[in-house]
């Protein structure tokens, strides 16, 4: 009796915690999360933080999976580069990386000796899927001598045929200190269009030549639904991501990296955001800035959705083999330069 009162003390405690971290969080467009989401979750998120501890596991969840893996469980949270950067620095024996294939791919590149799992297995994404490593490798014999970026959302077949990979937090940048008035940019053939453009209004015009694909979420904006955000909701501030349309981005307040738009909000005296992106970032900003508001048209990455309690807790006590990250050596040797190439311009 004292053990089960103990328990049900622990389960209560903790879904007090989680509830006081998600009360203002968005479960659908309809409804918050409630304290009875959050008991529901309590004995997963209990079992996990046990299991991780004893396991020296560090669990790294992107901004886009769900609320109850980034607040309940997660040691760090965020973007693609910053959660690389996490991967690259971490001390753990086990790296518990929520999020889609490509990323846990990285983190096991950069950790080639460390167990990596990934709770969702073979969750894919639409950019990395769109080009293989012998597409990119015809793509730069067509093109002798122009340098080649990748898109960090790429396999890690293609990262090894590029000069250094990018994420939408420092592609900008990194495409301007690459010499030559020719770049090869892939897999996101959206972001190419922005990368061009950006670089012409920074005055270092480069042709951008790509192939692959784009954002399943991102693009599916059109500038009518910026028009009806600014309708609805007059003075309202709009942000988007680079993975968008041109011609969305070009009537935003503000276009950036998931990071870059969670920091220029937390900047930004403005009440109320109309947000053209995943619905797991407008889930982190309602958490973070409860006195602001977050008006969002829809975006779902059913990929990043893959992740759960329930299989983060089965790949930390007995991983299925696709959950399990393993990459080819000689493979993940020649991509490991293409990610150091970009922490080193990325400084």
């Amino acid at each position: 009796m004292l053990k089960t009162l103990d328990q049900q003390a622990r389960l209560t405690e903790e879904a007090h915690r989680l509830y006081g971290l998600l009360r203002s969080v968005s479960k659908s467009k309809a409804a918050k999360w409630t304290y009875e989401d959050c008991l529901a979750a309590a004995p997963y998120t209990l079992a996990i933080n046990r299991f991780k501890k004893e396991q020296n596991a560090v669990i790294l969840a992107h901004s886009y999976t769900t609320p109850d893996l980034v607040y309940g469980v997660a040691d760090f949270r965020g973007d693609s580069y910053e959660l690389a950067l996490k991967a690259r620095d971490s001390s753990a024996d086990v790296i518990v990386f929520a999020g889609v294939w490509f990323m846990a791919e990285t983190a096991k590149i950069i950790n080639p000796g460390k167990k990596v799992l990934i709770p969702a297995g073979r969750a894919g994404c639409t950019l990395a899927d769109s080009m293989t490593g012998e597409e990119m490798k015809k793509l730069r014999a067509e093109h002798p001598g122009v340098p080649a970026l990748c898109y960090i959302n790429s396999s890690a077949e293609v990262k090894a045929q590029c000069d250094s990979c990018v994420t939408s937090g420092n592609v900008f940048d990194i495409a301007q200190k690459i010499p030559g008035n020719e770049l090869i940019f892939v897999p996101d053939m959206l972001m190419a269009q922005n990368l061009e453009a950006e670089l012409k209004r920074r005055g270092t015009p480069k042709t951008i030549i790509s192939s692959g694909g784009s954002c399943c979420v991102h693009d599916k904006y059109r500038p009518e639904h910026v028009e009806k955000l600014r309708a609805d909701h007059p003075g309202i501030c709009v942000l988007a991501h680079p993975e968008c349309p041109i011609e969305v981005c070009e009537l935003c307040d503000y276009v950036g990296s998931t990071k870059g738009m969670a920091s220029y909000v937390a900047a930004s005296d403005a009440k109320t955001f109309g947000m053209l992106t995943e619905f797991g970032l407008v889930n982190r900003l309602e958490a973070e800035h409860p006195d602001k508001t977050f008006v969002w048209p829809f975006g779902v990455c059913s990929y990043m959705k893959r992740n759960s309690l329930i299989n983060t807790l089965e790949a930390l006590i007995d991983p299925r083999p696709d959950q399990v990250v393993e990459v080819d050596p000689a493979v993940a040797q020649a991509a490991k330069k293409s990610i150091d190439k970009m922490f080193e311009l990325a400084k």
